[in-house]
């Protein structure tokens, strides 16, 4: 079954409200094996509305719409259905009653506007929603269903669990899970990962393979479609030990594992105690590493040298007229694996800009000191200042990684 979800509101257009319902409601959707191959947003107006509502009904089986049904003028999502249908409106005294005592069992004199929520789509259902005033509707209209369910999330999300997916998944008749599996790689350009796994891509529908690029991360999702869960892990198990082992050390982690949550695992088991020095990163590999429950039996401290001058008194570095260099990164680790009295100790020094620091903007170098030995590593980053001391902290983490393997800087 296709399920197409329709967001109702200007303000989600102009960016006054972050659409969240859309990414909730097509997870939920996934997780219960429907397919959702569109999503719509769309303004308060009554005929952009009714128009997306058409076109759904045209390539989707059923349609969930959030927002819109609220007592407010700009609430027409009902209005917009009985316009797409041709459907007349009907009017619920019952549920008029029950919003009448609603606010007089509150103290509260109730609105008139209120009772425009009493209204719906004849032939619909109205779904009673006890987090909010505004019921939910359901319509089965020529073979296709239509929901509308609140957009405050908190309503929204339990009319969704409550009503709708039990619906959608009676009138489907056809059980199925959708199960996704996330490899997370760090590394490698996106183009390059892509073309390392080009012929699974190319070569497998069912499960599916799909790159996703965030914050200098590379995520592999492979995704599978089965009766049952068991049987979409089955059909995900090679597919996910050849992309493992085509990608080596460059896969960190899979699901939800961070580089902060992997790194205190592998310190944990190695026994060993972690601290910073950071220049032009001010603190943040720190904070991702103290980010991290339970980080307090790993993490002993970290340092913000921001001044040459500091980075020559506190880490021994010698020349501060040369701070943004392999050599000086080295020196700044070893010194705070010394002075903070840690196993490992990772530096970062560089050029965020806007200006450059005897350097390009967006030269970053890295250090790690580990009891066996310290390496330095100058890398390139693009972007604004914000972005470079981010991609830097995450890269600062990942080199700690593999230098805690004995890999290095060879992924």
């Amino acid at each position: 079954m296709i399920v197409e979800v329709i967001a109702v509101g200007t303000e989600l257009l102009l960016g006054q409200i972050v659409n969240s319902n859309t990414s909730t409601m097509g997870a939920a959707l996934a997780e219960r094996g429907f397919d959702a191959h569109y999503q719509q947003s769309v303004g308060d107006n009554l005929d952009r509305i009714a128009s997306a509502i058409e076109i759904a009904l045209g390539r989707s089986d059923a349609i969930i719409i959030t927002g819109g049904i609220g007592p407010t003028q700009d609430d027409i999502t009902r209005e917009a259905v009985c316009a797409a249908t041709g459907l007349e409106m009907d009017y619920s005294e019952e549920y008029a009653e029950h919003l009448r005592q609603w606010w007089a069992t509150r103290g509260r004199e109730m609105p008139a506007s209120n009772l425009r929520q009493a209204s719906h789509p004849a032939g619909s259902e109205l779904l009673a929603n006890p987090r909010g005033t505004a019921p939910g509707l359901a319509l089965e209209h020529q073979g296709k269903w239509i929901f509308c369910v609140p957009g405050v999330p908190a309503e929204m999300e339990y009319l969704l669990s409550a009503e709708v997916l039990p619906r959608l998944a009676t009138a489907s008749g056809d059980e199925q899970v959708i199960v996704s599996r996330l490899i997370r790689t760090w590394g490698r350009p996106e183009s390059e990962v892509a073309e390392m796994l080009d012929d699974l891509y190319i070569g497998s529908v069912n499960p599916s393979l799909a790159f996703l690029a965030s914050n200098s991360e590379i995520k592999i999702r492979i995704t599978a479609k089965a009766p049952t869960v068991p049987e979409a892990d089955r059909m995900i198990e090679p597919v996910e030990r050849e992309v493992l082992a085509r990608l080596g050390d460059n896969v960190f982690g899979t699901g939800d594992e961070t580089i902060e949550r992997v790194l205190f695992r592998l310190l944990t088991d190695l026994d060993y105690t972690i601290g910073t020095a950071e220049s032009m990163t001010g603190g943040l590999v720190s904070a991702r590493l103290t980010a991290v429950p339970g980080s307090s039996l790993i993490v002993k401290g970290g340092l913000v040298a921001y001044d040459s001058a500091l980075k020559q008194k506190l880490l021994g570095v010698a020349d501060i007229s040369q701070v943004v260099t392999e050599e000086a990164a080295v020196t700044v680790a070893r010194g705070a694996r010394a002075l903070l009295d840690v196993d490992v100790a990772v530096s970062v020094t560089g050029s965020a800009g806007p200006q450059p620091l005897e350097k390009p903007v967006g030269t970053v170098i890295i250090g790690v000191a580990t009891p066996d030995e310290a390496r330095a590593r100058e890398i390139r980053l693009t972007g604004d200042r914000e972005r470079i001391r981010s991609y830097a902290t995450t890269a600062a983490l990942q080199l700690t990684r593999l230098a805690l393997i004995g890999r290095w800087w060879s992924a």
